[in-house]
């Protein structure tokens, strides 16, 4: 439960900073994809597709919300590492 409140409040941290250095800058130029480290139809799914559609609309850009479930979240955290 901790680490779901955590994953939760790193998402707003991370969505409220991308978002204004983001405008700041002109990104993205091609659409987004939100990684969700939990299975679909979850309180994290629905969240990270709510989180999305706001993205969207602020952006003007399509966020792709994509869930890598599994192995204790250490299959989407690999997914983030190989982009970064």
């Amino acid at each position: 439960m901790i680490l779901r409140r955590a994953f939760l409040m790193s998402c707003v941290l991370a969505t409220s900073t991308l978002s204004s250095n983001a405008l700041a800058q002109g990104y993205p130029d091609r659409p987004v994809k939100l990684i969700v480290p939990f299975s679909p139809g979850g309180a994290t799914d629905i969240l990270g597709r709510l989180l999305a559609t706001a993205l969207t609309d602020k952006l003007g850009q399509s966020v792709i919300v994509e869930n890598k479930p599994g192995a204790g979240t250490a299959l989407a955290v690999s997914a983030v590492a190989l982009v970064l």
